[in-house]
């Protein structure tokens, strides 16, 4: 089943105005709380302001291989950026795995629980959100893990898929879906929400969230100028303050 994004999913794939030597940066959704800091942060020193466009990686690799204007990727999964790498869009040794995150399990009620007890605890009506799980990240690990714990099929009649991380979160934070499968960093963004479960970290291919610059942008130089700005101390801060892991400093 899928469930259309309410508004602040919908807002979170629109870049705001990009003016001439802005950066055009596409980004996944579950990287917007950090992101926008780090960006407004580089806007107060540099006098750049970024463009940054918010939605699921999967849609986001779609478009940059459709030629849509951009100066750099940042996704949730190595498989988009692979695609987008195979395109020959990425700029040579730009490439580096930037960011780990974990997968959690979300509620409003600050009630821990027993994965292997999930299905037992949705009623007939209630539904469990998630991204996308064929082509966004987050639904694709949170389909992975249910998958190895034995539960997928016992879940999947219930599940509501969302857009992307953050449309997800929203649809539990709004009390539409009792519980909720998200990043560890989604869950720190949201005060509405609480993790109730984390799930193990072999149940899922590894959270990696790949960084390159693009070919033939728009803004090459502030581009670059951003990118080695998010391995700044003050950066990496702010990413580990939301949760992240960070993995290149």
């Amino acid at each position: 089943m899928r469930i259309a994004s309410i508004a602040f999913g919908l807002a979170l794939a629109v870049a705001g105005p990009a003016f001439a030597g802005d950066p055009v940066i596409f980004a996944a959704a579950s990287m917007k709380t950090a992101l926008d800091e780090i960006s407004a942060d580089f806007a107060a020193e540099t006098g750049t302001k970024p463009a940054i466009s918010y939605a699921g990686s999967g849609a986001l690799a779609k478009q940059i291989i459709a030629a849509a204007p951009a100066d750099m990727f940042i996704s949730a999964a190595e498989d988009w950026m692979d695609k987008v790498d195979q395109a020959g869009l990425l700029t040579p040794g730009s490439r580096a795995d930037m960011l780990g995150n974990t997968l959690v399990l979300v509620a409003t009620k600050d009630e821990p629980v027993d994965l292997t007890t999930l299905p037992a605890k949705l009623g007939p009506k209630d539904h469990l959100a998630m991204a996308m799980v064929d082509s966004v990240p987050a639904g694709q690990y949170g389909k992975a893990a249910l998958s190895h714990m034995g539960l997928w099929d016992k879940l999947e009649p219930s599940v509501a898929q969302a857009d992307n991380v953050r449309a997800t979160l929203a649809l539990v934070a709004t009390g539409e879906a009792p519980y909720g499968i998200v990043y560890k960093t989604d869950a720190v963004a949201e005060p509405k929400v609480h993790v109730v479960a984390t799930f193990p970290a072999d149940s899922h291919p590894a959270i990696t969230y790949p960084v390159a610059l693009i070919k033939d942008g728009p803004a090459p130089a502030e581009a670059k100028a951003f990118y080695d700005y998010l391995k700044t101390p003050k950066a990496v801060a702010i990413l580990e303050a939301q949760g992240f892991e960070v993995l290149t400093k």
